[in-house]
């Protein structure tokens, strides 16, 4: 049903928002800009608001973005809404004013509120939320952190994100840990397939099974809940990298059914840079040391994985207005919105040429926002790079042992003027050459 008043879009963001601390703060701006989009969705589901660019101009008025190039590379850092940075501004002028009481007995405490919202938003309980710097953080500290003696076995994939595939290698050099690696294939047609590698690879000696909830490399979605009850009953540690997930598309942790998860807040949420969380199960807490060592009073405590020195608490405390945002427009509508845009350039181009071939299964729920694309005949980074300099497109080669391609990642303020750029540069690239 369509909000006929601001007063009336206000009371329903209030409850989506279930009373998040960052409304106070939400600019008139961005707060215009939502209820004008509100008002041209209706009440039409998300599917039919995906071509709608009516609709999504509005979204994307509230980012400033350097339209002298395109950006489809928002899978490595996302710009945030200019709302959204102005109140990481404004928190940090006030810090600088007198930064031993505002940074820690002001700011600080406020941070509570971010924590609650992102348990929230995730469907944990808020003593099992930890706010950390981005996913690499959030994974380290349950890398580094569980305990594993010599021999001890671990299983990821080879398509982990490769912070994460160096971290388990240290702890195999440091402490004679055995670390196995599995494969799969793109596009992964069947999730099963790395559910059956993976418990092959299983012995008495497994310990752990670290993956992605969505790979970095072509977006796919993996199989967390089936590895999940694969697992537990083995007494095995599931640790899952949601780096690329969450505020990207519609999941919460009971659908997981997972003990630990980290995820970056940069990248799909919109959050300034410098913003991740950390969640554990609340019986699991203890198993795990933090990064940085913590008063041992605090061994159950979710915040011993906060210890990290000093540190702005802007970043994370406009974390609350980001989210506020996000559930401004939806989540629903925001995936809806990505696989239309990644669609729209997939499907033109398989239709151009018999030489392209997208390595991402783009079925429903198998993938979102992100798209792996190779073209026989062109090196991918040859291509990347023709790319960038002839038509100042921003985009990502990928070099795989076992594939290559250019990961394309549209974000919700990418028009789709942009996306027809893209392919059209890519139909000139195969009827032509980059030479």
């Amino acid at each position: 049903m369509p909000f006929t008043s601001r007063r009336s879009f206000l009371t329903g963001l209030t409850s989506a928002a279930a009373g998040a601390s960052a409304l106070p703060v939400f600019s008139e701006r961005a707060f215009a800009q939502l209820f004008k989009a509100d008002a041209i969705a209706g009440g039409r589901p998300p599917q039919a608001l995906a071509d709608d660019e009516l609709y999504w101009a509005q979204i994307q008025r509230a980012f400033d973005i350097d339209r002298t190039m395109i950006n489809l590379n928002n899978g490595g850092i996302s710009p945030t809404p200019t709302h959204v940075l102005q109140q990481m501004v404004r928190d940090l002028q006030f810090v600088n004013e007198l930064p031993v009481e505002h940074n820690w007995r002001v700011l600080e405490p406020r941070m509570e509120s971010t924590r609650r919202e992102l348990a929230k938003e995730f469907g944990c309980d808020t003593e099992e939320m930890a706010v950390t710097r981005n996913a690499s953080e959030a994974m380290e500290t349950l890398i580094l952190g569980i305990d594993l003696g010599r021999g001890d076995e671990v299983i990821i994939t080879n398509q982990n994100y490769g912070r994460m595939i160096t971290t388990w290698e240290q702890r195999e050099r440091r402490d004679g840990i055995v670390v196995k690696r599995v494969s799969f294939p793109l596009p992964l047609t069947d999730p099963q397939v790395l559910v059956r590698r993976i418990a092959e690879q299983i012995t008495p000696r497994t310990k752990a099974i670290e993956l992605t909830h969505i790979t970095n490399l072509s977006g796919q979605i993996l199989p967390i809940r089936d590895v999940v009850r694969l697992a537990r009953p083995r007494g095995i540690q599931v640790f899952v990298d949601g780096a690329h997930a969450f505020g990207h598309f519609p999941f919460t942790r009971d659908e997981l059914e997972c003990d630990y998860y980290g995820t970056s807040l940069h990248k799909w949420l919109h959050a300034p840079i410098g913003a991740g969380f950390l969640y554990v199960r609340k019986d699991r807490i203890p198993t795990i040391w933090p990064l940085m060592a913590a008063d041992k009073s605090r061994d159950a405590n979710i915040r011993k994985f906060e210890e990290i020195g000093t540190h702005p608490q802007a970043n994370f405390n406009a974390v609350s207005v980001a989210m506020t945002f996000h559930r401004g427009i939806g989540v629903e509508r925001k995936v809806a919105r990505l696989r239309y845009l990644r669609d729209r350039w997939a499907n033109a181009l398989l239709a151009a040429s018999p030489r392209v071939k997208v390595l991402t299964e783009l079925g429903p729920e198998k993938a979102g926002a992100i798209g792996l694309i190779s073209v026989d005949g062109l090196d991918p980074v040859q291509l990347g790079g023709w790319m960038m300099n002839r038509y100042r497109i921003v985009n990502t080669p990928i070099v795989h042992p076992e594939f290559s391609g250019i990961r394309i990642t549209p974000s919700i303020y990418t028009t789709v003027d942009e996306i027809d750029t893209f392919v059209d540069a890519v139909r000139t690239a195969i009827r032509t050459g980059i030479a």
